[in-house]
């Protein structure tokens, strides 16, 4: 059987180089009798006078930047989670709180906080709790708007900022960090 396809494999390519000659039979003759190329005549196109334009350096144009989703509050409220699924969190007027595994939180009322909030003027707080049963909006990696707070939402980590004083935190379970 594999010498079948070996024959085979030769037929196919010798099929193929058949029709792949690289001369043709004859000799080359032109049309003007005396061994010179042809002429056509040309009209040249009438155009006015060209305007000086001034050529600068032009960097790639970058895609302007999609729209951020608006997620809409539930009493008061807009609940996230990432992607990862490991971290959630509530989004008021006010602050941001989340709940996740962390690897390297402070110790609280002697145990590991798994929460942290941050308010509209950048302060942080490392709680314990449980945001309990809520009902989650999942993120992708992009960006969304919620209660005047934008979110980035990105493979890194999240990072929430107070539209009005810029203040925020970025959250990954990693770490925390407010600005």
């Amino acid at each position: 059987m594999n010498a079948r396809w070996k024959v085979m494999g030769a037929l196919a390519v010798g099929a193929v180089l058949v029709g792949c000659q690289s001369t043709v039979p004859g000799s080359p003759e032109g049309n003007a009798g005396n061994g010179s190329e042809p002429t056509f005549p040309t009209s040249t196109p009438s155009r006015s006078s060209p305007t000086p334009t001034t050529t600068t350096a032009t960097s790639p144009v970058a895609a302007p930047p999609t729209a951020a989703e608006a997620l809409p509050p539930q009493n008061g409220y807009v609940f996230v989670t990432t992607k990862s699924g490991q971290t959630r969190c509530q989004i008021n007027t006010t602050e941001v709180a989340c709940e996740a595994p962390f690897t390297s939180s402070p110790v609280v009322d002697g145990a590991p906080a798994n929460g942290v909030r941050v308010t509209t003027d950048g302060q942080l707080q490392w709680v314990l709790g449980n945001l309990g049963d809520i009902p989650v909006v999942p993120l992708d990696y992009r960006t969304y708007t919620a209660q005047g707070w934008t979110i980035a939402a990105g493979e890194d980590g999240t990072r929430f900022t107070n539209d009005g004083t810029k203040h925020g935190m970025f959250v990954a379970i990693g770490g925390v960090e407010a600005f």
